[in-house]
Order: structure tokens, then sequence, then C-alpha cells
């Protein structure tokens, strides 16, 4: 099994990706704290000492923006599901059903397309603190759609009128 990333770990500790991030936690924290079964590293045969996880998952839910941490919580998943298969298997599992966690990681693909699009147009993942305004088409000929059906600019001072009326001048 590959390394899990530290960064998805640090974001996923750190709430993002909402409601399906803090599920995805949670079951990441529930899996680390079954017991770890101490016959594969045994401190009493001199064999090596394993840690369970627990203590670096811990230490990266108090301060998740602490990649180091994160690297130490990737690290003791490794090790442990190397010397216990049966935990491997549910960190897989857990694995590929938390990678569909929108974490920040990743490629982003945007397409606009479809007709005239008038205001800005943003492209992105984070929009937080972010206004935007849209504004039609301006200017003397243009004509903007709106629920009503087509409008066209009315005279100075006149009411625009809707595509079919005889307020035109």
């Amino acid at each position: 099994m590959d390394p899990i990333s530290a960064a998805a770990l640090a974001a996923l500790a750190g709430g993002v990706g909402g409601e399906a991030g803090r599920q995805a936690w949670a079951a990441l924290s529930t899996l680390v704290r079954r017991p770890f079964r101490r016959d594969e590293a045994d401190g009493e045969t001199g064999a090596l000492v394993v840690s369970s996880g627990e203590a670096e998952l811990t230490a990266l839910t108090q301060d998740p923006g602490e990649l180091e941490r994160a690297q130490r919580l990737s690290t003791a998943l490794a090790v442990r599901a190397a010397l216990n298969a049966e935990f491997r298997l549910a960190l897989e599992s857990w694995w590929q059903q938390a990678r569909s966690v929108r974490t920040g990681e990743g490629a982003v693909t945007n397409r606009v397309s479809g007709g005239t699009q008038y205001g800005p147009v943003v492209l992105g993942r984070d929009f937080s603190g972010l206004t935007l305004t849209a504004h039609g088409p301006a200017g003397p000929g243009a004509v903007s759609t709106d629920r009503h059906g087509p409008t066209r600019p009315a005279p100075d001072g006149a009411t625009p009128s809707t595509t079919g009326d005889s307020q035109e001048g």
C-alpha cells in the first residue's frame, strides 16, 4: 500500500471537505483506535516497538496545520499496515472512500461553454470571502434576456419594452 499523503491527512484533520471530510476523519480515528495486535511488535521479546498511530492522530488533531505531525501519522499508518494485514485492508478501504473528499489535492478542470457569458468567469476551488457581481450587456443595441423574454433598450427616459410591445418610438 502506498503511504497516505501527509497533505491529505492534514486537510482532513483541519476539517476540509465539510461533512464528508469530518466523517472520513472520524472513520480514520475509529480505525486507528482499534486494538493494535502486539504479537507483531512486542517490546518484551526485544522486537521493534511500533506505534499504533493513536498518539500521532491526537497530535495532528490538536494542530492540523503542522505538516510534520501529518507526516508522522502517515508513517505510523504505513508501518502498522505493513505489520498487520487486517489493518492494511481496513486502511486501504478507508483511503478509497476518503479519496473522494475534496481536500485541495488533485487536478481541477473548468469549462465555460454554451451561449454568451456576461460578467466575470472565475475559475478555481476556493471562493470563500469572494463577492461576484454580474451586469447584463451594456451599450446602445444591447439586448438582455430575463424571465420575461428579451428586452430592447428604451429610448432616453422611457421604460424598456419587452419584445412585441408597441411602446417603441
